[in-house]
């Protein structure tokens, strides 16, 4: 019998963490949630043909750890730098700006991914809930790292 409650209950623990799934919000929604629920946003600046960006989504924000902590404390906003897409957001609304033939960048990725004077993906950026900037990283975040970032963000 006891195993039978063992086995039972690291399935249920098992199957938790398999189906807990990362929320994601646009600025839109982000924003009018935080008017009644004010939390800082942590937003992924990424691109589709960016491998660090890849690895990212596929490792680190598939870590159950990471998934808490974001479901939890924040509103979790993906951003593709390449959108065309016009985007509201703080009475602002951003767009795509091309510099080439089907080449280009979002005024907002550019807004948030901007560090000394470079725009590089894989950009993690934490605005407070005033929508000021708190916290900025190029490059690849590992799970380890982003649960320090996370836990001293909140």
């Amino acid at each position: 019998m006891k195993k039978w409650i063992y086995i039972t209950a690291i399935f249920f623990w098992a199957t938790s963490s398999v189906f807990a799934q990362l929320k994601t919000y646009t600025f839109e929604e982000a924003e009018k949630l935080s008017k009644e629920n004010p939390k800082p946003f942590v937003v992924f600046v990424h691109t589709s043909w960016c491998n660090y960006c890849k690895m990212m989504e596929n490792s680190t924000f598939k870590d159950p750890e990471i998934i808490r902590l974001l479901n939890a404390n924040f509103y979790f906003v993906p951003l593709d730098a390449e959108t065309k897409s016009a985007i509201r957001f703080n009475n602002h609304t951003f767009t795509f700006k091309p510099n080439g033939q089907n080449t280009g960048i979002h005024e907002l990725a550019t807004a948030l991914a901007t560090i000394d004077s470079k725009v590089i993906y894989p950009t993690i950026t934490i605005l407070l809930a005033d929508y000021s900037i708190v916290f900025q990283k190029h490059s690849f975040i590992n799970s380890k790292q982003l649960i320090l970032i996370l836990e001293n963000a909140r």
